[in-house]
């Protein structure tokens, strides 16, 4: 293929392309735009919509497609459906959207954008260690040997943030007698689920859907159709001991198993620290910059 049969074929189907001139204006608004798209990526990250907004780019992405090879009735489809789905995004990002307007009404729009802030303390918050699980499951066997009831929620790749303004804040780090404490009976915080995000618990007393699942037992309670709704909704990993029984049970994906070791409940977590480590970046350069920090302190030691 010669040069001038790639220049015949950007003439015949990206003949619509150029690269005009760019000015003083058009790179501000760049900037504008940019911080602007910015902010928006952060906020949906943080909802339930950001599921349904990556569905809205692999849209795009096709249309982008059906542009470049001239699929005129594919885009013409795409181009007639654009005013539906407008309207089809605000109706289902309702909730999303009051809650960004009066979010932007009272925050400071540029405080947030540092994109270097995150400190080596903070990446260390975001994963789930196997010093979390262990607490984790001490902290539920031992509710469950005094029949304690305890729903525990541990936030996966879909953000809990919205359960979390539910409750009440804590950002406390996991530990059993923390965990313990909470569910406590007749205590201010007992009532409701904990919220855990790597290694911190970030909120108790949260509310979390019921799930409407006619296949599960008549015998469940409250909490574990709480548990089993959350499941339902995020991917997230839910604990639940019985008030009743002290039968410990995990929710994930929708469904319910009854755990009844620590061994069992630790097999579960041992994926769950695996694959947050993994995501969160262990061999990220804050984890290699920290390594390389701790080498430098051990070589001044000695």
């Amino acid at each position: 293929m010669n040069l001038l049969t790639v220049q015949k074929l950007f003439e015949k189907y990206l003949y619509w392309l150029s690269l005009p001139s760019i000015g003083f204006t058009d790179v501000l608004e760049i900037i504008i735009i940019s911080m602007i798209v910015y902010q928006g990526i952060r906020w949906v990250q943080f909802t339930k919509a950001w599921t349904l907004f990556k569905g809205i780019l692999v849209l795009l992405l096709f249309a982008l497609f059906a542009a470049i090879f001239q699929l005129n009735t594919i885009l013409w489809l795409l181009v007639n459906s654009v005013s539906v789905g407008i309207t089809a995004a605000l109706i289902i990002f309702q909730p999303e959207l009051r809650r960004a307007l009066e979010r932007l009404g009272r925050a400071h729009i540029f405080s947030n954008f540092n994109f270097f802030s995150s400190s080596i303390d903070e990446v260390d918050d975001l994963l789930f260690t196997e010093k979390t699980a262990k607490e984790i499951t001490k902290a539920t066997f031992d509710m469950a040997k005094v029949k304690t009831g305890a729903l525990i929620v541990i936030e996966r790749a879909v953000p809990l943030a919205e359960y979390e303004r539910t409750g009440i804040h804590i950002d406390g780090a996991v530990s059993s007698q923390l965990l313990i404490n909470i569910f406590e009976h007749n205590t201010p915080l007992h009532d409701g689920a904990v919220i855990v995000r790597g290694n911190r618990i970030v909120s108790a007393t949260c509310y979390l859907p019921l799930s409407e699942n006619m296949n599960l037992g008549k015998e469940l309670g409250t909490r574990h159709r709480a548990a089993v709704g959350i499941s339902e909704h995020t991917d997230s990993i839910t604990i639940v001991v019985s008030e009743e029984t002290g039968k410990v049970s995990v929710a994930a994906d929708g469904n319910l198993k009854e755990v009844r070791d620590k061994e069992g409940l630790m097999k579960r977590l041992e994926k769950l620290w695996m694959e947050r480590n993994t995501s969160a970046g262990e061999d990220s350069i804050f984890y290699k910059w920290k390594g390389l920090l701790r080498n430098e302190r051990g070589k001044k030691e000695e």
